[in-house]
């Protein structure tokens, strides 16, 4: 087992324990994909049809405005799962653009292939409950944090979120996911200290 699959197995892991039978099932679905930076899992409009995980790397889910101007709702870094959540669930084109930050390396598993799963080992819908669920109450608090925090505190929060990504990414990306632009970003981050 190379470390790319050790580490979809250790995040299955944390929430169900699998026999080998369960895992050889779980595994066989998951198909292996590489993308270079800047290149899209998924783009505004098309139908998700896939949940990625995520073995190296970093996705960013986002979306436009009619100014062309980014909102970043989510990031995706090792360890992490990313997808479309209405789009995928509803199986109706979405709103959200899934593109590879950085050379990222992700296990896919696709919408028919996660229905299959809950047949032959049924134990899997309350992994993936749980992962919805967690979105749900991210997407939730997100929203809150956007309608009542400051730019200082959202970043504040972003720091709690993401703490691998804080010097890692770069500040354009970090203040379009706090709603502010680069510059003031900057400056915000000047009165930091």
């Amino acid at each position: 087992m190379d470390a790319a699959h050790q580490l979809i197995m250790a995040n299955v892991g944390k929430h169900l324990s699998l026999t080998p039978d369960e895992t050889a099932c779980f595994s066989q679905m998951l198909v292996q994909k590489k993308f270079k930076r800047k290149h899209f899992l998924l783009q505004q409009g098309e139908t998700c049809r896939y949940s990625a995980f995520v073995t190296g790397g970093c996705l960013r889910g986002y979306t436009l405005d009619r100014n062309g101007f980014e909102h970043v709702l989510s990031f995706a870094p090792s360890d992490w799962w990313m997808a479309d959540m209405y789009s995928l669930l509803t199986q109706q084109p979405g709103s959200l653009n899934i593109e590879a930050l950085e050379d990222t390396e992700v296990w896919l598993l696709s919408k028919y292939d996660q229905e299959q799963l809950y047949l032959q080992v049924p134990k899997f819908e309350r992994f993936f409950r749980i992962l919805t669920e967690k979105s749900l109450i991210a997407y939730q608090q997100r929203l809150i944090d956007n309608l009542s925090l400051t730019a200082s505190e959202r970043y504040a929060r972003f720091c709690q979120r993401y703490p691998t990504l804080i010097h890692h990414l770069p500040q354009k990306q970090i203040a379009a996911y706090i709603g502010v632009t680069p510059e003031f970003f900057s400056k915000m981050k000047k009165e930091f200290g």
